[in-house]
């Protein structure tokens, strides 16, 4: 059973923070991520001491924070609990250090919660609905069969983005958390994902990627193998491969989840890796760019070759 272990900045903010319960084996945990404002929602509950219901948007359910026991009841997922007098004294502590962002990692079983308090007597207000696809089904038990298939089928790339309107943040939340999602070697997840935000970056990225305008997008996320990760007894050459499927795949899942956010995207596999690894300070050796962003125009899905002449049966 997973055990509550304590508190650590969030990577995506220096105000929020990540909720961590470990497990057995050292790299099983389970990880929910707060933003600034739903951190300051749960620290005005337990620093008044008081009992309540903390509504949880997306596919999450609630926080309910009791006198004894603070119990996160995620949908479609475990319960995790924490002795409410132990998140108390930590989560007050944590606010009184300041805190620097982590660099980006994509770490196993991580939640982008977005929380409101409920106040008693309130009528429930109206919950802003998202990731009604891949994350989100519309029973809000499970994705339908149809919805899968037309955000595959639908997604388009696109080379023109509309500079001018930007990644929500609760988006960009989904989308590293679809990466991580994806399957890999060993579940050792040999990969990291850089997530670019500084504009001079992305203009030396346009040059390193032979000059391709369309790289500096809204959202840039550069996949990295990291195959240092990958605690397998193969040769050097097998955990490069892996670590390179899982880098793929990683992507993959993350271009999916722009697609059913209502976003389009651009894989960018031309890149001068040297350049890449200079450009954001790193030794591991980018596999791919994904340019994300809201399109200037909708394109309609591209048709694609017959399954027949896809396919070969072995029989």
């Amino acid at each position: 059973m997973e055990e509550f272990s304590g508190i650590e900045p969030s990577y995506i903010s220096k105000d929020g923070c990540r909720l961590i319960w470990r497990g057995i084996d050292e790299d099983d945990q389970d990880v929910i991520v707060l933003s600034k404002d739903e951190l300051d929602h749960l620290v005005e509950l337990l620093s008044k001491e008081s009992t309540g219901k903390i509504e949880l948007e997306d596919e999450f359910s609630t926080i309910l924070v009791n006198t004894d026991t603070t119990q996160f009841q995620l949908k479609e997922r475990k319960m995790l609990e924490v002795k409410t007098s132990v998140l108390r004294k930590k989560i007050l502590e944590y606010r009184k250090v300041p805190h620097e962002p982590k660099p980006i990692k994509i770490y196993s079983k991580e939640f982008f919660p977005s929380i409101i308090i409920e106040n008693e007597g309130e009528e429930e207000e109206d919950r802003n609905k998202f990731l009604n696809t891949v994350l989100t089904a519309k029973n809000k038990t499970a994705i339908s069969e149809g919805d899968l298939f037309r955000i595959m089928s639908t997604r388009r790339s696109t080379r023109n983005f509309d500079t001018s309107r930007f990644v929500e943040q609760w988006k960009v939340d989904k989308i590293l958390a679809a990466a991580d999602t994806a399957p890999t070697a060993g579940n050792f997840q040999g990969f990291e994902v850089f997530y670019i935000k500084n504009r001079e970056i992305k203009k030396r990225l346009v040059e390193a990627a032979n000059n391709q305008p369309y790289v500096n997008a809204p959202l840039v996320l550069v996949f990295c193998m990291d195959p240092s990760r990958v605690k397998m007894n193969f040769p050097p050459e097998t955990l490069a491969k892996f670590s390179l499927q899982d880098a793929t795949l990683a992507a993959a899942y993350s271009q999916l989840a722009a697609s059913a956010l209502g976003l389009s995207s651009i894989w960018i596999g031309m890149i001068a890796e040297e350049k890449v690894k200079q450009i954001i300070n790193t030794n591991l050796r980018p596999t791919s760019i994904l340019c994300i962003g809201y399109p200037n125009q909708k394109r309609p899905p591209k048709s694609r070759r017959k399954l027949k002449e896809l396919v070969r049966v072995i029989e």
